[in-house]
This record gives structure tokens, C-alpha cells and sequence, in this order.
């Protein structure tokens, strides 16, 4: 019953239909998925995050403004002139309305440029950099489900409140986005009375972290902050143990994790493991409803909070499109920003002038194993991180967008 809850509002979306029908450019509406389909994140983002927005979709009704949806995808490879060549095709010869995914920083600074350029549509919801709604920020773009600063606000704090985390030696995947979680978490640390002994970077999909261990192990510090993702962080992880790290009494902070990774390291290895998240699939009914449905048609899967965001953000793009009466960017822009964001993870959710959704994050700890009682219950709640808390405050910004004092 609470997923028809989706039907009678979609329904309703498509009262005018018959007025606005014309307002839709080329007859259709279409969604593109761009993520690593194939790469160290597919796992977390990539075909999952297809199938939420079909999903999406189809809990819409398959038509908005009596035209119907169509959504595309593609592997953006971790390149931005990959994901931007993509991207101008999807735009220009593809006639793709909306952008969504954008799974890598990097990728996603540029399409957004892309996609002002051409007054389309994107709406980040895998990837991190802050200056997605900082520098580069866009009247075109939307930054949806977290952010560098919101992960390294939660999870760095935590540990530091925890004691005996003074001290801090990163290990950086080594582009934009990793940069971006370094940077922030050591403002975090810095704030917070420690300091940052050390700094190594790693290349993407580094499978071999040796090296990089060892300089950390070395550094003195108390902490190893994981300034990396995907498959980098879990075996990052898996070779801190083999190595004896962490038993020899350092810290590791994972400053993005998700429940795939957990999963794949085994709460063996994970146990204890503090990290922030945007969502988590058996917080409550809704939740667990999504993700029931969700994980029926991924792998037996439940989502990652990259994966939950996108079904969030297409469905509050297709709601948009229909309050706006056309698919036209402007009016879908203003109609989004307008309305508050409340659904199975979001709750008062708004839109800030940057184009940062401010909406509550969590802080999560992954389990003991003998707490488990399933393949996929994993972590605890720990706290709730109100979104003013979570994100960085807009004054001081360096989005031109952001209203200045007079």
C-alpha cells in the first residue's frame, strides 16, 4: 500500500495533459543514466542506478503530460571527455531532457558546464566534489544525495569526539573527488584541534595499496582516513588487515562507504567501522518496501544510497516536469526548486539556491557479527545529522548564483 501512495500523485500529475501536450519537446521526455557501469563503482552506482530510474518510472506511470518517458544510460569509464562526448551527443542528437547519475567528480563538473550550455538538465547524485555547488555550480544543475563535506563532517567528527584520533594520514584516490574528501576532512580534523601528519595519493582502481599502507603506518598517525570509494576502499581495507594496521592500534575512517562494501568486506573486517550515509535500506517500512522492490530486480540487491537517490531525484524531476506543464529546463528548474523533497528517504528535503539538496544525513556503524541476522543487516543507525549540521553553510560560497548582502 505504500508504494501505490506513488500512483495516485503521478496520476494527478497528468490532469493537463491535454493543454500542455505541445509543451514537450520532441514528444517524449527523456532521462539519461551516465555512471561507471563497468569500473571500481559500478557496484554502488552504475546498473543499479539504471534500474531505480526505470523503476522510477514506471511507479510514475510511464508518461508525464500525456507523452510518454524514456531513459538511456551509458558508461561514463571515470574519463570526463568520455562522459562529456557522451553527454553532447545525449543532448544535442538524443534530444535527452534531464542528465542524472554522473557518477565521478570530475565527469560531473563537466557535463554540468554541458548541460547549461545547451539548457538542459543534470542532477548529480553519485558523485561528491563540493564544487559541484561551489565554483562550478550551475542554474542547470541539482546536487542530490551527498556531498564531500557532508561525509567528512559526519564521519570525522565522530572519530575525532571518540578520542584518541589527534592525529591523521590520508590516503587519496587521486582526482577530483577524492582531492575534494581529503580537503574537507582535514578542515574537519583541523577544526576539531588535530592535525594531518601525511598525505599519499593513489591512483583510481589501485589494486595493490601496499605501498601506501606502509607509509601510513609509518606516518605516527592515529587515524588513516580513505579518501576513496568503491573497490579502492574495500581493498584498501582488506590489506589494512593483512598488514596488521589496524591491530597494531591505528584507525581507519572510510570516508565514503556504503552497505556493498560492507558486504564485501565481511563484517569480520568491518566491524566497528564508523562512515556517513544518505540512506540505509532497513531504517523503517518505507525503506524496506523500496528496497524489497528494488533489490527484485537487481541481483537480490538492496540499494546503495546512491541508487535509493536516483529514483529520488528522477521522481522529483518527472513531478516537476508535470507541475511546469512543459519539459522546457528554466520552468522544470524552478518547479523543482519549489517544492519540497519528501519521500521514502528524504523528509522536508529543499533545494538551496546553489543547488544543494539540504536534507538529513546519518551516521552509521557497521555491525559485530554476532548482531547480525542477515546476509544484508549490516549497520546501526547511530545518529541522525540534521542537513544545516551535515552541510557546509552557503555563506562564503563561491557559487555566483548565491545572493550576496547588500
Amino acid at each position: 500500500m505504500k508504494t501505490l501512495r506513488w500512483m495516485p500523485l503521478a496520476l494527478g500529475l497528468l490532469g493537463p495533459a491535454t493543454g500542455a501536450a505541445a509543451q514537450v519537446s520532441d514528444d517524449v521526455v527523456k532521462i539519461g543514466v551516465l555512471d561507471d557501469m563497468s569500473g571500481p563503482y559500478a557496484d554502488i552506482q552504475g546498473p543499479g542506478d539504471a534500474v531505480a530510474v526505470r523503476l522510477a518510472v514506471e511507479d510514475f506511470g510511464g508518461r508525464v503530460l500525456g507523452k510518454p518517458i524514456e531513459v538511456i544510460d551509458g558508461d561514463l569509464q571515470n574519463k570526463p571527455d568520455v562522459g562529456s562526448a557522451i553527454a553532447r551527443r545525449w543532448y544535442d542528437i538524443d534530444k535527452v531532457d534531464a542528465i542524472l547519475g554522473l557518477g565521478h567528480s570530475g565527469v560531473a563538473i563537466a557535463v554540468q558546464g554541458i548541460a547549461r550550455e545547451k539548457n538542459r538538465i543534470n542532477i548529480v547524485t553519485s558523485a561528491g566534489s563540493t564544487d559541484i555547488t561551489g565554483k562550478f555550480c550551475s542554474p542547470n544543475g541539482l546536487h542530490w544525495v551527498y556531498d564531500t563535506y557532508a561525509l567528512s563532517n559526519g564521519t570525522a567528527t565522530a572519530v575525532m569526539k571518540q578520542g584518541g584520533g589527534d592525529r591523521w594520514f590520508f590516503v587519496t584516490a587521486d582526482y577530483a573527488f577524492g582531492h575534494a574528501l581529503e580537503r574537507d576532512a582535514a578542515a574537519v580534523v583541523k577544526r576539531s584541534g588535530g592535525q594531518v601528519v601525511g598525505q599519499v595519493r593513489a591512483p583510481l582502481s589501485t589494486a595493490d595499496f601496499s605501498s601506501y599502507l606502509l607509509q601510513a603506518q609509518g606516518s605516527g598517525a592515529q587515524v588513516i582516513g580513505l579518501a576513496n570509494a568503491g573497490t579502492d576502499t574495500t581493498n584498501a581495507i582488506k590489506q589494512a588487515a593483512e598488514f596488521g594496521i589496524t591491530g597494531g592500534g591505528q584507525k581507519l575512517a572510510g570516508l565514503l562507504v556504503l552497505i556493498t562494501d560492507i558486504h564485501a568486506l565481511g563484517l569480520r573486517n568491518a566491524q566497528g567501522l564508523l562512515f556517513t550515509e544518505a540512506y540505509y535500506w532497513d531504517q523503517n517500512d518505507e525503506t524496506r518496501a523500496f528496497a524489497r522492490r528494488f533489490s527484485a530486480r537487481h541481483k537480490g540487491k538492496p540499494p546503495t544510497m546512491f541508487q535509493a537517490g536516483i529514483y529520488s531525484a528522477a521522481m522529483h524531476y518527472l513531478k516537476a516536469v508535470g507541475k511546469a506543464g512543459t519539459d522546457e529546463a528554466g520552468a522544470v528548474m524552478a518547479a523543482m526548486r519549489e517544492t519540497p523533497v519528501n519521500d521514502f528517504m528524504t523528509r522536508n528535503g529543499r533545494i538551496r539556491e546553489d543547488g544543494r539538496l539540504m536534507r538529513d544525513m546519518y551516521l552509521m556503524k557497521a555491525k559485530q557479527p554476532a548482531e547480525s541476522k542477515g546476509e544484508w543487516d549490516l549497520m546501526n543507525v547511530v545518529a541522525t545529522i540534521p542537513a544545516d549540521q551535515a552541510y557546509k553553510g552557503i555563506e562564503g560560497s563561491e557559487c555566483p548564483l548565491v545572493r550576496r548582502p547588500q
